[in-house]
């Protein structure tokens, strides 16, 4: 993991690093879905996939897997350089708090980039807050770990998993009921829309669902 001396000295660039979790800001989310995922768990996808496109982005190109299981739950796999983990000056692993915070990119500023359903991007934690359920797994040159999510609440540490040679993320969320119910997912929607948006971003489904 990365080090550094001081965790009042890290710049914030797209979350604040102060704290690990902001209820008000998960509440906020819960208690209006309509607004926060219009069109249901297909917004959700998007604002996950949005993360791996930025990756790509910086890094001349990467690649992004959406699978869609049985039970509704999503699983949205990039091979990127990983969530950003550091240890601060007692040695504890930090990670940045994508999460459980608001991004300070787009949360407060809803016309500062929209998805490709044409939709307000709003970040990570939307997902996290939406969802009954997230594991967001991350592998670093130097670390890897995973960690479980209840509607956008670590309810685990950062527990370790062994390295298996690669960088990326994989993020396992399952969207709550009310969005379950709602537009279904569509693949090649979802397919046509990432394409056109993110051309540094190759994207595959697997969709394992019945029928």
């Amino acid at each position: 993991m990365d080090t550094d001396t001081s965790r009042a000295a890290w710049r914030n660039t797209t979350h604040d690093w102060a704290a690990a979790v902001d209820p008000g800001h998960l509440e906020g989310i819960r208690r209006d879905p309509a607004a926060f995922a219009p069109g249901g768990a297909g917004h959700l996808v998007l604002e996950v996939v949005a993360y791996a496109a930025d990756e790509a982005e910086c890094t001349d190109g990467g690649h992004a897997v959406i699978t869609l299981h049985p039970d509704g739950s999503v699983s949205v796999a990039d091979d990127g350089r990983g969530t950003d983990t550091r240890r601060d000056e007692q040695g504890r692993a930090v990670k940045k708090p994508v999460m459980a915070t608001k991004d300070l990119r787009f949360f407060d500023l809803p016309g500062a980039q929209t998805l490709p359903d044409g939709h307000p991007r709003r970040g990570m934690s939307v997902v996290a807050a939406l969802s009954d359920h997230l594991v967001h797994t991350n592998r670093r040159r130097n670390g890897s770990w995973t960690q479980r999510y209840e509607q956008g609440v670590p309810v685990t540490g950062l527990d370790p998993v062994d390295d298996d040679g690669t960088t990326g993320t994989l993020v396992s969320f399952r969207p709550g009921e009310s969005l379950r119910a709602g537009q279904g997912l569509d693949p090649d929607e979802l397919l046509r829309r990432a394409g056109a948006a993110w051309p540094h971003l190759t994207v595959r489904i697997d969709d394992l669902r019945e029928g």
